[in-house]
């Protein structure tokens, strides 16, 4: 019996009926349409980076030092091209982005469940933000989901127990970090990415809140923040505190 299934294409295997039909803007102002797209470009990245953060919660619980130093290289690549969106985005006047911004109703990228399921991965353990979801909902669910595994941090130490550096439980971490970096060997390359990962969310954060600021100045965020008062608050609060404050002591 023959197979009369239609052929893989390009525009099958990648959904792009549905890709890019998923483009519904609420005006016939011409700038709507990037500002959609990008914000969904974001959240097809935040996507690929969840998905490279739990692959790399592995590597490092694995002891896999190789392949822990390429997944982080892979992360840190996304996160310098999501910056640069921002120079797209930034091509957009706020007169231009006033033009439809009140189509956006509610709507505001402080909703973003992505970004909180990220910040999650990240070490962030804040119940307050679950506030922003609707109880029983996905979004909602994912995230406290988050919220309750393993932080990136926990799986780093992991990763230095099983390279020999005591990581006795209830004490600091600061100590067999301080190790690591002295041996010089690949376990403080490691560190040196896990720094890079945590500075690179604190530019994607200052580049955001800039964009904001030029773009609406001190309105209030659609979402009902504060707007950029809210993300500027946001801004140099590392993820990874004792892997800044060691530097101290080398």
């Amino acid at each position: 019996m023959s197979d009369h299934r239609p052929s893989l294409t390009y525009s099958s295997y990648l959904g792009l009926e549905e890709l890019l039909g998923a483009q519904r803007p609420r005006s016939e102002e011409h700038d709507e349409l990037l500002f959609i797209v990008i914000h969904q470009v974001y959240e097809l990245w935040f996507k690929q980076l969840l998905h490279e953060g739990a692959h790399l919660q592995g590597r490092l619980e694995d002891g896999d030092t190789p392949h822990a130093l390429h997944t982080l290289k892979r992360i840190l690549t996304i996160l310098k091209t999501i910056v640069a969106q921002i120079d797209v985005l930034e091509t957009m006047t706020p007169r231009q982005f006033l033009s439809f911004r009140d189509r956006l109703d509610a709507a505001s990228g402080f909703q973003s469940a992505q970004f909180r399921e990220l910040e999650a991965l990240m070490g962030r353990r804040e119940p307050g933000v679950l506030r922003s979801y609707e109880p029983g909902s996905a979004e909602h669910s994912r995230i406290a989901a988050a919220m309750e595994r393993p932080s990136l941090f926990d799986s780093f130490v992991r990763y230095l127990a099983l390279q020999g550096y005591a990581v006795p439980p209830l004490e600091n971490v600061q100590a067999a970090i301080l190790a690591a970096y002295r041996d010089d060997g690949q376990p403080a390359q490691v560190c040196e990415r896990m720094i890079d990962l945590d500075e690179g969310m604190m530019e994607w954060r200052y580049r955001h809140v800039q964009m904001v600021r030029r773009t609406i100045g001190d309105k209030r965020g659609t979402g009902g923040s504060s707007g950029a008062g809210y993300l500027a608050g946001t801004l140099l609060q590392p993820a990874f505190p004792d892997l800044w404050s060691v530097r101290t002591e080398l």
